[in-house]
């Protein structure tokens, strides 16, 4: 310290005699401006101040040469200067100020909070770094420990009621607290926690309030509070009140913002029957603390008294509905029934009535407004409207403006004044083979008037009917009856149409009938009863067929139809494939058949190309196949002289053909004339024919003997069916 240099130390040289020839150097940290050497002695100082907690040691290197050589006498020698530390840092708490909390009530000792305070100097050396720690401000609520610096409560029972908020001041102090020792200080704000160790309590005992009797039920009525000095949950406060008189019309709840009790009313309230209300409400703490029930209940109760105030109410009528019935037949103006309606208020009122005639715009009843009796305006019809709905108003002769409403529902009774009628069908039919005692027909009856339970109906035939009838009526007392025959039989050609009148009467009184003319159509029938011949109306309604079925039967008819028409097309088809078994030409080749006997051996083909005639008559179309002279035909025309040639030399070889036994049937030749425009031979193929199989009449195959047989009976079917294509 100071501004004068320091001596550290002195280097020498054994080399060194003391006679100046010796130069000392210095080098390394700090080397000339921190440190310096005295180059003859060798001595060494510090020329400024030094800071063990900025650099605690030096590094330097010392060298001794010759003046004048400059060279070195020894090698270079390293050495370190330390700096001694002395007691300059006082201690600080680097984490300071500190926030801490306990909660209140605790016992003595309870942990707060630790503090540590750092001292810079070195703790190796001395007691410059030794901390020891003190309360200066904050006692005697709180202590430290000198060593720790741990802090814990000194008082038992501090309450945060009376104080919540407390600033303690610490002290560290190094030198072990010795005289000379540096301190440093730091401020430790504590607060006391609540908890839940007081109870809620009534500023008041008892409790006044005032309630008109016009409120309304579920609306609040007044506010109560108790005082509970904790916070937070602690100071949560449930209501109740205590069972007993007057409790059951009211409620109460807590008010979760300003923790209030709210009085609810549950019914309404009555001046006139009781005019004030007393009950107990209990007030306690929601969240308890076990530590402290041994301080008694955490509740408190106070006195409620409810004063209720007389409101000018309206008119209150004796019911909330009421329900009337009249008969429909009623004559205008009669009385069908009363309401009647109160002033419950101390100076009672006189109350007058009205209809609401926005409910009843038709105005089919009147009241009396004195007396409140209801009656009839107008004639009423069930049938028309059933039942009546609308209002009435009652209100206070002394205060009109205060008025109540009623629902009144009229009922209208029915009266039997619609005869039954029977219902359809109001015709059926009758078969001509009926025999007597049959049922031809269920009916039955219908009535516009209410039918009341257990409604009967009986049927009968009228007076004049009931004579010598051709048909009764057989009641079967479940309200239907049947149509029964009388007669072992009925002829359409007598009389088709039979009118049967049947009178039904009802169970109601006044009794009611009426006679419904019943239509009787006689018709045809099978031995099983089934309609077959009638008008439409006899056909279908008994039998029960509608379009939609009539429809279905001729489609499968048309169906039916199509399958036979089909089926004789392939037999016909198949028949004519066996006719031809060769593909060849048919114009120039004869070919055998082989479906009957006989012409096994006329198995080749001749060329007939000499009976080709370019002259032949081109109208003449009609088959080759012709009988022999002997049997001719009606239908063949006569031969055409141009070609007799060709007549003759068939018939001569049909003549062989006929004479010869051995020789095959005639039937099974075919001759070909030419086909060419103008042969005589026509064609003989129904290619470009314009003539049609139709037009041909193969009935004469018949007369010309069994051995025809087959070919008659095979172009006979073919004329069966009558074809319309040519093939």
């Amino acid at each position: 310290m100071g501004s004068e240099p320091q001596y550290v130390g002195k280097l020498h040289s054994d080399l060194d005699k003391g006679e100046g020839t010796v130069k000392y150097t210095l080098s390394g940290d700090g080397a000339g401006t921190v440190f310096t050497i005295d180059e003859t002695t060798g001595d060494i100082h510090a020329i400024r101040s030094l800071d063990r907690e900025e650099k605690p040691f030096y590094t330097l290197r010392a060298q001794a040469v010759d003046i004048e050589t400059r060279k070195p006498l020894e090698p270079e020698s390293e050495f370190i200067i330390k700096v001694q530390d002395i007691n300059d840092n006082e201690p600080k708490f680097l984490d300071g100020p500190y926030i801490a909390s306990v909660p209140e009530m605790s016992p003595v000792g309870a942990y707060v909070l630790q503090v540590k305070a750092t001292d810079a100097d070195d703790p190796t050396y001395g007691n410059s770094a030794r901390v020891v720690y003190s309360i200066l401000q904050g006692q005697p609520y709180f202590s430290i420990d000198p060593k720790t610096g741990v802090i814990r409560t000194a008082l038992p029972n501090m309450d945060r009621e009376v104080k919540e908020q407390y600033q303690v001041l610490i002290q560290a102090k190094d030198m072990g607290g010795q005289l000379g020792g540096l301190a440093g200080t730091t401020i430790v704000n504590i607060t006391l926690t609540d908890v839940n160790d007081n109870p809620p309590r009534f500023p008041k005992s008892i409790f006044h309030l005032k309630v008109p009797e016009s409120s309304p039920v579920g609306s609040a009525i007044g506010r109560i509070r108790a005082v509970d000095p904790d916070f937070g949950q602690n100071a949560e406060i449930e209501y109740n009140i205590v069972p007993g008189d007057g409790g059951n019309l009211f409620d109460i709840v807590t008010d979760e913002d300003t923790q209030e009790g709210v009085i609810k009313l549950k019914k309404p309230l009555d001046f006139e029957t009781k005019k004030a209300y007393t009950f107990k409400v209990e007030a306690s703490n929601v969240h308890l603390d076990h530590r402290f029930h041994s301080a008694g209940p955490f509740k408190d109760t106070a006195t409620v008294k409810i004063s209720v105030l007389d409101v000018d109410e309206p008119p209150v009528f004796s019911k909330p509905l009421y329900t009337m019935e009249v008969y429909e037949d009623t004559p205008v103006g009669t009385i069908i029934g009363a309401v009647t309606a109160q002033d419950l208020d101390v100076g009672s009122s006189a109350v007058r009535y009205l209809i609401d005639w926005k409910s009843d715009g038709d105005s089919y009843f009147t009241i009396d407004a004195t007396e409140g009796t209801i009656a009839t305006n107008e004639l009423l019809d069930r049938e028309s409207t059933a039942q009546y709905n609308f209002s009435i108003i009652a209100s206070k002769v002394s205060n009109p403006l205060l008025t109540s409403r009623v629902n009144i529902l009229i009922n209208v009774l029915d009266v039997n004044e619609f005869p039954p009628e029977i219902s359809v069908p109001y015709e059926t039919a009758v078969c001509e083979n009926a025999k007597p005692g049959q049922i031809i027909q269920i009916v039955s009856a219908a009535d516009r008037d209410l039918s009341p339970a257990g409604q009967q109906f009986s049927f009968k035939l009228s007076p004049e009917a009931a004579i010598k009838p051709n048909f009764t009526v057989r009641d079967f007392r479940n309200n239907t009856a049947g149509i029964e025959t009388r007669r072992n039989g009925y002829s359409r050609r007598q009389q088709e149409l039979y009118f049967l009148p049947i009178v039904i009467e009802d169970s109601s009184y006044p009794v009611q009938s009426s006679t419904n003319t019943m239509t009787i159509r006689v018709c045809r029938c099978d031995s099983d009863g089934t309609i077959l011949s009638c008008n439409v109306e006899a056909i279908f309604l008994p039998v029960g067929l509608s379009t939609g079925a009539l429809i279905a039967i001729l489609l499968c008819i048309v169906i039916l139809l199509a399958i036979v028409v089909l089926y004789v097309a392939l037999r016909r088809q198949k028949k004519k494939d066996t006719l031809m078994t060769s593909k060849e030409d048919i114009r120039d080749n004869v070919i055998h058949y082989d479906d009957e006997g006989g012409g096994e051996e006329d198995t080749q083909a001749f060329d007939i190309g000499a009976l080709r005639n370019p002259k032949v008559i081109e109208d003449n179309k009609i088959r080759r196949d012709i009988k022999p002279d002997s049997l001719c035909l009606p239908r063949q025309r006569p031969p055409v002289e141009d070609n007799t040639d060709i007549r003759d030399f068939i018939n001569q070889r049909l003549q062989e053909n006929d004479v010869d036994p051995i020789a095959p049937p005639y039937d099974s030749l075919a001759t070909y004339a030419y086909e060419g425009s103008g042969s005589v031979a026509d064609s003989l193929s129904s290619i470009e024919s314009l003539t049609t199989e139709a037009d041909q009449d193969y009935n004469y195959l018949t007369d010309w003997g069994p051995r025809f047989k087959v070919l008659a009976d095979m172009f006979g079917e073919e004329e069966s069916y009558n074809p319309d294509k040519v093939t």
